[in-house]
């Protein structure tokens, strides 16, 4: 079953409209023809991101390093959009080289992303070297076989948190992150791909509804914007994140 593709004539948001014009202007006036193609993923792409709550993805491709122009073009970029668009919460940018991205070792990592999840905003289209896709334990194992490094890395950024926003967007990044590892678990019996953690989460519990607490306590803190006893955030990481990990492992060792 071929997965859906986001169709690029669907105008974005018109609120997003002038975002998205002014981040191709700019990179383009950053780095001039080292500038291969850039692309938007994630809600922005979908036309289904909220002011306010959603971020920029954006992936750009060059054609050759740039790494000492990087740091200052990006910043500048961030803190540009802060102040002239403050409902984008936050500016999140991926780089690649043409050569990495248009690869066969980038079949499930950058192919994927381009042709199912991301729209070309600017250049040429590398999407187009590749196929299309069906869900596979392939797809889902790239993406979710580091779970155990987020859990990890988030239950430690949660313990230590002092200022209340960087423990809610801590709690919301990892729920984010379990909920769409939950559902790539079961997608190549589901036969879909989706994108929305609540749908995710959702979706999963087709298959495994002895999870409905844990997945119901992942939304509150994917929704909540104030902050959880770290205490009840790092119990509910040890426990269904562990059990987890252990799922990804165990249908590695089964499917391989």
């Amino acid at each position: 079953m071929q997965l859906p593709v986001i169709d690029p004539n669907i105008p974005f948001q018109q609120q997003y409209q002038p975002v998205i014009r002014s981040l191709v202007a700019y990179l383009k006036a950053g780095l001039k023809d080292n500038l291969h193609s850039v692309y938007v993923y994630g809600s922005v792409a979908r036309k289904t991101a909220r002011p306010g709550h959603s971020n920029l993805d954006v992936i750009v491709v060059t054609h050759s390093a740039f790494d000492s122009q990087k740091t200052t073009i990006f910043n500048t970029l961030r803190w540009r959009f802060k102040k002239d668009y403050p409902f984008v919460t936050d500016v999140s940018i991926e780089t690649a080289l043409v050569e990495e991205v248009a690869s066969l070792d980038s079949l499930f990592s950058w192919g994927f992303l381009l042709r199912h999840c991301a729209v070309c905003i600017y250049g040429p289209d590398l999407a187009e070297c590749f196929g299309y896709y069906e869900p596979s334990w392939e797809i889902a194992k790239f993406w979710n076989m580091d779970v155990a490094d987020w859990v990890s890395y988030y239950r430690d950024k949660i313990a230590k948190s002092k200022a209340p926003d960087e423990q809610v967007k801590a709690q919301q990044n990892i729920a984010k992150k379990l909920l769409r590892a939950s559902y790539s678990l079961v997608m190549y019996k589901d036969k879909q791909w989706i994108d929305d953690p609540l749908t995710c989460g959702e979706q999963f519990l087709q298959y495994h509804p002895e999870k409905k607490t844990d997945v119901e306590r992942l939304g509150i803190l994917l929704k909540t914007r104030r902050v959880i006893p770290k205490r009840s955030v790092i119990g509910l990481l040890d426990d269904y994140g562990h059990w987890l990990v252990k799922q990804y492992q165990k249908t590695e060792f089964r499917i391989g």
